[in-house]
């Protein structure tokens, strides 16, 4: 299926977007852009990824990334628990803003709700800059208790960015470390692509009240780039835009030839994504969905029941994670088109929160997480229509209500 009608734009004009030279590799990695992606708009050459599965090596990660700070410290999350491994963030960013580096933090309200006005009030002691996103206010004139702050990002000194799908909080660390072991996925990246995460947080820091502050370099003016990998960072923060980090799946499902593998903790997908992923089945494309076996949100699982039965009588693959929660967010489209972010399909991620992901177009990368997806396979077992079949005809109806509900919240 060719997207549509979507207009490809030319060669010409994905030579100037990426700064491609003229070697085999880069007529590769223009060819996967050219497929894959919907735009070339803020496609950025010229960095590193890593890809980082579960607490142990992510917290680490942006610990030591904090730890090494001599700047500027920008870290926005959605869940922020004053439990051990909550402290542990608190405790190294107000060693760092007692050392001179500026430190900016943005928490959910709803997210945040679990830490005490203490802990808050510790931090800014200290020196770290702290704003609440959407106060549990409804007297405020435009209150909405819907809208949240979902995203996971952390940039150290405009250098470093993380942003995936964990939040701070013992349920996503490591059981070693003491934590519920919850799976996910986040990355690590270095390069222009940085820029983009560092002025998506400026720019909702000033809007929601933030003290001002200088912009972060552009993209364009980074001069050294550690590698060279095809980055995008897509977001729905504007309202023309709710529907970018949608399209951007929409676009690389579509072109699919070989294999779609998804993980989604709350797996609702709407209708013009179920469609996108029945057509790619009837062309011959493995569609394998990795979802919780026992999602931490009864209502999900509840609805999960409804749609997935409909969709493994359309030949996709629905498989239900057996160990601790399933919390990632990721895909990747024939070991090229990658996707690590907070969005969750369904209609949550699409109407209501703030959301991000970055779009990798690498085969590198796509090889990685491929990998990942095929292990954790082992972890699974197949969703089967017999069960839906199973459940008595009340749990049936509240299957079905709780996938109304759920698209209506």
């Amino acid at each position: 299926m060719s997207g549509g009608g979507r207009k490809r734009p030319s060669t010409a004009v994905v030579t100037a977007a990426v700064r491609p030279d003229a070697t085999p590799a880069t007529a590769t990695i223009l060819a996967a852009i050219t497929r894959y992606a919907r735009s070339l708009y803020r496609i950025r050459r010229g960095n590193a990824l890593n890809v980082l599965v579960g607490g142990g090596l992510t917290f680490r990660a942006m610990l030591a990334a904090i730890d090494g700070a001599r700047r500027s410290i920008c870290l926005e999350t959605y869940i922020w628990e004053d439990d051990r491994m909550g402290t542990r963030f608190a405790d190294a960013l107000m060693a760092r803003a007692r050392a001179g580096v500026t430190v900016r933090v943005i928490f959910d309200a709803i997210g945040g709700f679990g830490m005490s006005d203490a802990f808050v009030d510790k931090m800014m002691a200290a020196g770290v800059e702290v704003l609440e996103y959407h106060p549990i206010a409804p007297w405020r004139a435009r209150f909405n208790v819907s809208k949240r702050d979902h995203r996971k990002i952390l940039v150290v000194d405009d250098e470093i960015g993380f942003t995936g799908g964990l939040n701070i909080a013992d349920e996503y660390a490591a059981k070693e470390d003491g934590g519920a072991g919850w799976h996910d996925v986040h990355c690590e990246v270095r390069g222009p692509v940085v820029a983009d995460l560092a002025r998506l947080f400026r720019s909702l820091w000033i809007r929601e009240g933030g003290r001002p502050y200088p912009a972060p370099p552009r993209a364009e003016d980074v001069t050294a780039p550690p590698g060279d990998i095809a980055v995008r960072v897509v977001d729905n923060s504007k309202l023309r835009r709710r529907g970018a980090i949608r399209r951007a799946y929409v676009s690389a499902i579509r072109a699919a030839r070989r294999a779609i593998l998804l993980e989604n903790a709350y797996f609702l997908p709407d209708r013009r994504l179920r469609r996108a992923l029945y057509r790619a089945v009837e062309r011959g494309v493995e569609v394998s969905v990795i979802v919780p076996g026992r999602s931490d949100v009864k209502l999900i699982a509840y609805a999960g029941y409804y749609i997935y039965r409909k969709m493994v009588a359309r030949g996709v693959r629905i498989l239900r994670w057996q160990g601790p929660m399933m919390h990632a967010k990721t895909a990747v489209v024939d070991g090229i088109w990658s996707a690590i972010g907070s969005y969750n399909l369904d209609n949550r991620s699409l109407r209501y929160n703030l959301e991000v992901i970055v779009e990798v177009l690498d085969s590198d990368v796509g090889t990685v997480m491929e990998g990942h997806f095929r292990r954790d396979v082992a972890l699974t077992v197949p969703f089967d229509v017999a069960e839906w079949d199973r459940l008595r005809w009340w749990q049936k109806a509240l299957a079905w209500f709780s996938f109304r509900i759920r698209n209506w919240l």
